[in-house]
């Protein structure tokens, strides 16, 4: 059996990257695509030595720097690829991998991370953060986004299988193709943190700094209560405008390699997380260290933290709901137990992905090749 794996662009190791990943893992022998590839050199181990096929978007002007303005060209892109000698197909689609060429007697598997978040149900968010929801430049990207839904629907059509990395992403695949997908958590590398009792006196955050992940939320929370101690690490566009809302209370630590995110995720007394994420491993992470969560309870957290066991949930992105979870936080925190805690991450792990996910290609192919 011949396997093509086909990723949207390689610019980064973030969550889509550990997925496929693994996927490399499992199928050493397949052959992998992607839109673009511009990995830096540090960055490349998770491909295990492979050199994926590109599309004419790696050779376009200042792609390295700005290949999401090329958005609108990638549905012509990923469909020049030509994958009609293989047998089975795996996209890892966030964005438009899901849409490749396939024919009847190939079987194509799509492991969806989300449909286009830019162009369905937050399209108004993105528009507005980047300032294109008015004038001429906005009508533009508007007619666009609306070609891209119509190019992503009709390109469902193609896809044999759908699996979502979440229910809450099984329900937006529902939503936007009218079809069912199989639901397999991402894998979280749960083996590399530790559990760490006890705990010391303050909280933590880590993120890139961007709009949606809501740190301005936190640590405007936190600046209202001098008596909590909150350590925020990672970087970002949005990092001055954040550090201006903080107080003496709040540290930030910027961008930090992995052991030094670790040992903080590991001494944390609570994780705080207020984004409405498709999944969300960061948070897995810190329960791996046996590290309560406080969560915006809406999104694919849902799925991983458990209520009044592993952490709770604040029910408004807005500074007064943080306050009021904060406080009953530090209630409820004494009834935390961190291996409780890390047993429950422990169910997300890279080995429990690889079996899930390995188990449901053989099933699809056994009966696609009766």
């Amino acid at each position: 059996m011949k396997i093509a794996i086909v990723h949207d662009w390689l610019v980064t190791y973030a969550g889509a990257e550990r997925v496929l990943e693994q996927m490399l893992v499992m199928y050493p022998d397949a052959d992998l695509y992607a839109v673009c590839d511009f990995l830096a050199e540090s960055d490349r181990a998770f491909l295990h030595g492979k050199l994926p096929d590109t599309t004419f978007i790696q050779r376009l002007p200042f792609a390295r720097r700005k290949y999401r303005t090329y958005l609108p060209l990638m549905p012509l892109a990923i469909e020049q690829l030509n994958l009609s000698a293989y047998d089975l197909v795996i996209s890892s689609s966030h964005a438009v991998a899901k849409g490749v060429l396939t024919g009847p007697d190939q079987l194509h598997l799509s492991y969806v991370h989300s449909p286009i978040r830019y162009a369905w149900d937050l399209q108004h968010q993105y528009l507005r953060e980047s300032r294109l929801d008015t004038g001429l430049k906005g009508w533009a990207a508007k007619w666009l986004l609306h070609k891209m839904r119509l190019w992503d629907v009709r390109t469902a059509n193609g896809v044999d299988h759908f699996v979502a990395n979440s229910t809450f992403i099984a329900r937006r695949i529902w939503k936007v193709y009218r079809r069912e997908a199989e639901v397999i958590h991402p894998p979280v590398a749960v083996d590399s943190f530790k559990l760490t009792v006890p705990k010391e006196d303050f909280y933590l955050t880590a993120s890139r700094m961007v709009p949606y992940k809501r740190i301005d939320l936190i640590v405007r929370a936190f600046s209202k209560m001098p008596e909590r101690k909150l350590v925020v690490i990672g970087d970002g566009p949005d990092r001055t405008r954040i550090q201006a809302l903080s107080s003496s209370n709040v540290r930030f630590m910027g961008y930090q390699p992995f052991r030094i995110l670790r040992d903080y995720m590991q001494r944390a007394r609570g994780f705080v997380f207020a984004a409405e994420e498709d999944f969300g491993i960061v948070p897995v992470e810190a329960m791996a260290c046996g590290t309560p969560v406080l969560a915006f309870g809406k999104g694919g957290v849902l799925e991983t933290v458990v209520e009044g066991e592993t952490g709770l949930f604040f029910r408004e992105q807005s500074v007064d709901s943080l306050m009021e979870g904060i406080r009953r936080f530090e209630v409820a925190y004494q009834s935390f137990d961190p291996h409780l805690i890390r047993a429950q991450a422990e169910t997300f792990s890279e080995e429990r992905f690889r079996k899930a996910f390995s188990s449901l290609v053989e099933q699809k192919w056994k009966a696609f090749s009766r």
